[in-house]
């Protein structure tokens, strides 16, 4: 999984850099076209696209990543959703699905302050671990460690002989 994930995430970056100087010089010949472009109007959609240009590439990756935690968080809640939530969104050695859960686990909070503190620690570093790894490499490691850490998880629960449901990462 981390191979094909960074494998993935250097593609992906390859890319996102070709498709960034492609947009350069197409935007470079469309400047005059926003001169006679009509504004779009709504306050509240100025508002949303001023915070989200003002946040950094970091914040902008990790905003998505709170956002799936946040969804399977509100997922949890719904009590037709339990049987599916449990079976894949915990990491059980003895559930019938062994690696599915191993990756969607890692977003899967059951207590609103534990995902709370997770994803204020991930919004506290994303800016310059973005920076360093860029965004692409930064989400290959978030879900390979969410990976490795649920493997690690499986190995310590087959050694001990306990099989109970865990959470996260």
């Amino acid at each position: 999984f981390t191979g094909s994930a960074f494998g993935s995430a250097a593609i992906w970056q390859y890319e996102s850099l070709k498709s960034r100087v492609q947009t350069y010089f197409e935007e470079a010949r469309a400047d005059w076209l926003d001169k006679i472009r009509p504004q779009k109007r709504g306050d509240f959609r100025k508002q949303v696209n001023s915070w989200w240009n003002n946040l950094t590439e970091g914040q902008r990756t990790v905003t998505g990543i709170i956002a799936a935690n946040v969804f399977v968080f509100c997922l949890w809640r719904l009590p037709g959703m339990r049987r599916i939530m449990f079976t894949y969104f915990t990491s059980d050695p003895s559930s019938r699905a062994l690696c599915s859960p191993m990756l969607l686990s890692t977003f899967s909070h059951f207590s609103l302050f534990h995902m709370a503190a997770n994803m204020y620690v991930l919004w506290s570093f994303s800016s310059s671990i973005v920076s360093l790894l860029g965004c692409e490499q930064f989400i290959a490691v978030y879900l390979s460690a969410g990976v490795i850490s649920s493997f690690v998880s499986y190995v310590a629960k087959m050694a001990t002989g306990r099989f109970e449901p865990s959470l996260g990462a």
